[in-house]
């Protein structure tokens, strides 16, 4: 199955207010697409609404093809060395995450507990476990965020190499990425601004 993601006419409402209204997009195999905005403008609510973890205020999301998720919750057992928590994930992902996380620079380290991990040792360890479970489609919300250089660049070739492959990602970052030959939907173009309702126009894209 190839993989496939589209919304049409996404609206978000947080609150009393509408985030954003009109997103659309449409993605297949190989493409890369950035959601770009300031802070608070609702990069990670669309983010979780193409990945069904959010419903949206309006439109309707379609994908075709397994969907993987990163952002800051890396579900990683904090009380398990990283080896346990990593195969705990490997034997539900049917999927050689010790490949991916000996690649990513964290061998020597599976006898650490989680907890003792920094934060972009624990973000090496979400990107191991996406890198091998073999989804199509990749939802990416601030996927640099708490890693060094080294660490940015592996990202970056992960994403080239899983489109490159014919998958999909989808990233929100306010850092500079380097991606092959992204789309850019930029949510300023679509913001509401006040509370919900006090304005009834939209921005096209």
């Amino acid at each position: 199955m190839q993989a496939h993601l589209a919304a049409t006419d996404l609206a978000c409402r947080r609150g009393e207010r509408v985030l954003f209204r009109g997103v659309s997009l449409a993605l297949g195999p190989g493409a890369a697409c950035r959601i770009a905005g300031p802070n608070g403008i609702g990069k990670t609510s669309l983010i979780r609404i193409l990945a069904g973890l959010l419903r949206p205020l309006a439109g309707t999301v379609e994908r075709r093809g397994m969907v993987a998720l990163l952002d800051d919750r890396h579900a990683l057992d904090a009380q398990l060395p990283l080896g346990r928590a990593l195969a705990f994930w490997a034997r539900l992902d049917r999927a050689d995450v010790g490949r991916q996380a000996r690649r990513l620079g964290l061998a020597g380290l599976e006898d650490v507990p989680v907890r003792y991990l920094s934060t972009g040792q624990k973000k090496r360890a979400a990107l191991a476990r996406l890198a091998a479970q073999g989804a199509p489609v990749w939802l990416l919300d601030e996927p640099l965020n708490g890693l060094d250089a080294e660490g940015a660049l592996l990202c970056e070739a992960l994403v080239a190499e899983h489109c490159a492959e014919g998958g999909i990602a989808v990233v929100a970052s306010h850092q500079v990425m380097a991606m092959p030959a992204p789309a850019t939907l930029a949510l300023a173009d679509f913001a509401l601004p006040g509370p919900a309702g006090s304005r009834q126009g939209e921005t096209a894209a």
